[in-house]
């Protein structure tokens, strides 16, 4: 569905959601004390979700209000590195950022100290938007603590945690060599809006 462009993200889980439901009733399965779990399940995630977001953004805030941001960004001037250093020691924090962190924590507590610094580069904010979606997606699935491979061993119930790691390991590779491509080429993440706009 999200492929064909047929539905965001968000009203393709919906669709999954009430596909897992007529699948449950269809093997008979469907029950309150199952639907109970489900819903404390759902209460637990979401909750912890929304915590480190407004946590997040009371962070930011903090961060707006001391001008840390812009403390931050005199700091990396004064080094004196070439914007691609600075790019590479960057994207570098952010791959190790998360194999801790969930993405949307990882974005919305760093994107207020960071984006001065990369636009500051001569980079353009677009690019760097494409960027850290390439690199929040390839950070969760980096071993030793991919959180993406945990859940898909979790899902998966059998076999060894390693096994989910050397899988993955192409699609690492592959998401690495996109990452380095827009390093090199910033047109590429840049055509498209540029063609709209």
């Amino acid at each position: 569905l999200i492929y064909a462009g047929w539905a965001t993200p968000t009203e393709a889980a919906s669709v999954g959601v009430v596909a897992a439901l007529g699948l449950t009733a269809l093997y008979r399965r469907l029950n309150w004390p199952m639907m109970v779990e489900v819903f404390l399940g759902t209460v637990r995630t979401s909750s912890m979700m929304i915590l480190i977001t407004l946590l997040a953004f009371l962070l930011n805030f903090v961060i707006g209000a001391t001008g840390m941001a812009g403390t931050v960004n005199d700091l990396v001037r004064g080094l004196n590195w070439s914007p691609l250093a600075t790019m590479l020691v960057i994207l570098s924090v952010y791959l190790v950022l998360g194999m801790f962190m969930d993405t949307l924590a990882m974005i919305v507590l760093t994107i207020p100290i960071v984006t001065p610094i990369v636009v500051g580069l001569g980079y353009d904010p677009i690019w760097f938007g494409v960027m850290m979606v390439l690199i929040a997606e390839t950070s969760v699935l980096t071993p030793p603590i991919g959180m993406l491979c945990y859940v898909v061993h979790g899902v998966r119930g059998r076999g060894e945690l390693t096994d989910v790691f050397i899988g993955v390991t192409p699609f690492i590779l592959a998401l690495m060599a996109m990452i380095a491509l827009m390093l090199a080429t910033p047109q590429l993440a840049l055509w498209l809006p540029n063609l709209l706009f």
